[in-house]
């Protein structure tokens, strides 16, 4: 689909954009786990995944487990599964990797959600039991998603393409101060041979050398201009050239450090901003799903 964000059925949205954009909603759930699918879509796909949780929990309670209890941070900025009492985050969950949402259309409890994970980026199907609000979490992850869209968009994300400009640019002058870093070395190691060779060539009758003025002391003055340009040693070779400054901080072209749109003072352009506005942009392209569904099939279902 071409929009960002699709439902089947128009339904009005839950909260206010400042309870999620400033704040988040938090919701009580058994987490019943996650496991790994093919595709970021359909319903087949999370019906095969609820059932296979389903079945794995009942195998858990009779042999004493209990399904464990989270809390569900929605925001813009994602859905956070936490430990309800110590508060520690399990999952974080970006709302631009979800690309599928659904809830049980029968039973009220249950409702999942796939998401792309960072590190493998895998498929991972999310399955919960909640108390009858099944569809309000999920309705509430779909306007946290709408959001966060359009958030993306208005702070940037429609210049993607003019931040990778910035980031070429940037390099090319990088790359343009270091070749001319390298012709100014080459033109005085030439100067430097030029010199030689003409005092080496010249009658010993006509070398003079020139002493440098000296102080009261008898002392050469110190001039900021004598280091960068060296004077030949009375046996005629010449000194090494002092290292410039700019050899050590990258500079642009006007003596500055290179302007970073994303980290203003930083000296390089970070080379993973760029993959990641591409990922968020891939992903809100793709959009988010929500459906209702029916996930009790069988009498081994619809036991809880």
């Amino acid at each position: 689909m071409n929009r960002a964000f699709s439902r089947k059925k128009d339904k009005t949205w839950m909260h206010t954009p400042e309870a999620l954009s400033k704040h988040y909603i938090p919701y009580n759930a058994k987490f019943l786990g996650s496991t790994e699918v093919e595709q970021p879509k359909g319903t087949e796909v999370v019906r095969d995944a609820v059932r296979k949780l389903k079945f794995a929990r009942h195998i858990k309670k009779s042999e004493g487990q209990k399904i464990p209890k989270v809390e569900l941070q929605i925001s813009i900025y994602g859905v956070k599964i936490l430990e309800p009492k110590t508060k520690e985050v399990q999952h974080n969950c970006q709302l631009h990797r979800i690309s599928f949402c659904a809830d049980d259309k029968t039973d009220k409890r249950i409702f999942t959600f796939i998401c792309k994970d960072s590190e493998s980026n895998k498929h991972l199907c999310y399955v919960f039991d909640s108390e009858k609000c099944a569809e309000e979490i999920t309705l509430t992850i779909g306007q946290a998603f709408d959001l966060a869209y359009r958030k993306f968009l208005e702070s940037g994300g429609k210049d993607v393409e003019t931040r990778k400009q910035i980031a070429g640019m940037q390099k090319r002058i990088q790359d343009l101060e270091t070749e001319n870093m390298e012709l100014k070395n080459k033109v005085q190691d030439l100067e430097n041979r030029l010199r030689i060779t003409h005092v080496s060539t010249s009658p010993a009758s006509s070398v003079t050398v020139k002493s440098p003025s000296t102080d009261i002391f008898d002392m050469v003055p110190f001039s900021p201009i004598s280091q960068q340009s060296p004077t030949p040693t009375r046996n005629g070779t010449q000194l090494p050239p002092v290292p410039s400054r700019s050899a050590e901080i990258k500079r642009d072209l006007f003596g500055a450090e290179p302007f970073d749109p994303f980290n203003c003072g930083a000296g390089d352009f970070p080379p993973d901003i760029q993959s990641k506005l591409d990922e968020m942009q891939e992903g809100f392209k793709m959009g988010l799903t929500l459906e209702g569904t029916v996930f009790c099939l069988d009498p081994l279902d619809s036991r809880c």
